[in-house]
């Protein structure tokens, strides 16, 4: 569909409306126009999330093997009362 048949359809469609549903429909334009000036969302990059997916694993797994021994201790404990 061309961007003339499309303005002309919306055209149409304005003449019908009522003064409420035109208010609504310049209030939606007037919500088009301002997300249009808000910057675009971030691209994902799947290679960038891969890498920081890896190397959050890695971190993830050196602090909890970090913490498995405090715990190893504390479950120790417990069972020696």
């Amino acid at each position: 569909m061309s961007i003339t048949s499309i303005k002309e359809q919306v055209a149409q469609a304005l003449n019908t409306l009522s003064e409420a549903e035109l208010q609504q429909v310049a209030e939606y334009v007037a919500f088009l126009r301002f997300r249009a000036r808000i910057a675009p969302p971030p691209v994902i990059d799947a290679t960038r999330l891969a890498t920081l997916y890896t190397e959050f694993a890695h971190e993830d797994r050196a602090l909890a093997e970090e913490g498995l021994e405090d715990y190893r201790v504390q479950l120790h404990d417990e069972d020696a009362q």
